[in-house]
């Protein structure tokens, strides 16, 4: 697995998602186990089988979020540049077809949120974004063809 980069946000988002999962989720798919048992033969019997699968999925996503922490760079926004498009940055942006402006914070895949306008660094824009300055037209390649924009301005969140 490459290297992890997080904001602070991201962080702590993935450490209350774990705490969750460890506790309440943990509880729940327990209690719903316990309830399937009671119903007695547990050979044929699916809510328990579903349970347990839960339970399974459950637990993987907990060592994967262990993972993903323990190895995780948190990006501290005082050390990183404005001058140019790094992870972690707030774009403004001007589309050159349409006028729009838009304005998007680049962020590692784990968090990206389009509703929330993070993107990952790794996808079209995200990439195409990445090492520009304020003023360049940077023209990036999608499947749907080529959006054109030029960087208003970037700021840290």
């Amino acid at each position: 697995m490459g290297e992890i980069y997080l904001t602070k946000k991201g962080y702590q988002k993935l450490m209350e998602d774990l705490e969750h999962l460890k506790t309440v989720k943990r509880r729940e798919l327990s209690k719903a186990i316990g309830a399937a048992r009671a119903q007695g033969d547990i050979s044929e019997n699916a809510e328990y089988d579903a349970a347990k699968d839960a339970q399974g999925m459950n637990e993987k996503r907990i060592a994967e979020l262990e993972n993903k922490l323990a190895g995780a760079h948190i990006l501290d926004d005082h050390d990183i540049s404005s001058d140019e498009v790094l992870i972690g940055a707030i774009v403004k942006l001007k589309d050159m077809d349409t006028d729009e402006e838009l304005e998007y914070m680049l962020v590692s895949g784990e968090e990206a949120d389009y509703v929330q306008n993070k993107i990952s660094i790794a996808s079209p824009v995200g990439s195409g974004l990445l090492n520009h300055k304020v003023g360049d037209v940077v023209e990036i390649k999608i499947p749907a063809g080529i959006l054109r924009y030029k960087i208003l301005s970037i700021a840290r969140g």
